[in-house]
């Protein structure tokens, strides 16, 4: 590992000497693109920035999630860039629609900042924000700015679904629990950006901006999956949501959870099990999911099994209760 202290600073006007309206400007002057440069076209958005809302046409049922991200609680802006921190924010959100069932068609952005934050910061946020949108097929359609003490940004997902939502109640016994995506990587890369280290560089980007298997929310619902979520708390402690709201035990096979090098690496420097990693880290934004045998989508990776209906829903590993914290926890940590 090697240390790195720098901060992430800023040339040029603040967002005061910029004005309300010239930042609005700044930020939703050009459109999204993919990757390539070419324009992202989402047919469903028939009006985006500019007016006092934006005009959607949906064919189907629509999903909706908000999440924010706070300066110091989620993000620090000595860790990551402002490009990072808009994509990780809309990530998150993108992730919500996924774990539904639904594709993702647009972002409103509520963004609040200190009045001397440098402009560039606020427009390579934005870049960020649209950059992410673009992976999974959306759009940025529309939002608010104001003045905080610190940097906030509050993002509003909009998805379709094909047919019905993938819930949390859904998960039926003799069904297998699978993971599509990174596991511990996020919050390894939280270990090492605390302890004032930039490496494994893979764990470190991960933490930064999460990897969501974007199109794997629409899979799995054409699969007939009966359960679904994303993991951002920690595997134990989201696989628990399904176990309560299907009133079952998710048992968690330790051994389908290979450990890779670079949480291998983390937990040798650091003496944090790789379990611990692999079971509790959040962040990550993969999805887990049931299916009944034989119909788990390709790159899903089968990690445990579905058991009875029971009074006493929960999650094992190996048959075992989990000793310790599940996840993260908002308000206890």
């Amino acid at each position: 590992m090697s240390a790195d202290n720098s901060a992430q600073g800023g040339n040029g006007p603040s967002i005061a000497e910029t004005g309300e309206f010239g930042l609005i400007r700044q930020i939703t002057g050009h459109g999204a693109t993919t990757a390539s440069g070419e324009p992202v076209v989402v047919p469903e958005v028939l009006q985006g920035p500019g007016d006092d809302c934006a005009v959607l046409q949906f064919s189907g049922p629509v999903v909706s999630t908000t999440d924010a991200l706070v300066e110091g609680v989620h993000f620090r802006r000595d860790w990551s860039s402002a490009t990072e921190v808009g994509r990780k924010a809309a990530a998150v959100n993108l992730a919500d629609v996924e774990a539904m069932g639904a594709r993702p068609i647009a972002l409103l952005v509520a963004f609040a900042a200190p009045s001397d934050l440098p402009l560039k910061w606020a427009t390579d946020c934005s870049d960020g924000l649209r950059t992410e949108a673009s992976e999974a097929g959306a759009v940025v359609v529309g939002g608010d700015v104001t003045r905080s003490a610190e940097v906030m940004i509050s993002v509003t997902a909009l998805g379709e679904l094909a047919g019905p939502p993938v819930l949390r109640s859904g998960a039926q016994p003799g069904q297998v629990i699978a993971i599509r995506g990174l596991l511990g990587w996020a919050a390894a890369g939280l270990v090492v950006l605390s302890r004032g280290f930039r490496s494994p560089r893979a764990v470190v980007e991960a933490q930064k901006v999460p990897r969501v298997p974007y199109g794997a929310g629409v899979q799995a619902a054409a699969a007939g999956a009966g359960a679904m979520i994303d993991v951002s708390d920690g595997l134990l402690a989201d696989l628990g949501h399904i176990a309560r709201a299907s009133q079952v035990v998710c048992n968690v096979d330790s051994e389908a959870l290979p450990v890779p090098e670079s949480l291998q690496a983390v937990s040798s420097a650091t003496g944090i099990s790789p379990q611990r990693l692999l079971l509790t880290g959040g962040e990550d934004h993969s999805l887990v999911a049931t299916f009944d045998p034989g119909r788990v989508p390709a790159e899903w990776q089968v990690i445990g099994t579905v058991g009875e209906r029971t009074s006493e829903p929960g999650v094992r590993v190996d048959g075992a209760v989990w000793e310790g914290a599940q996840g993260y926890q908002h308000f206890r940590q």
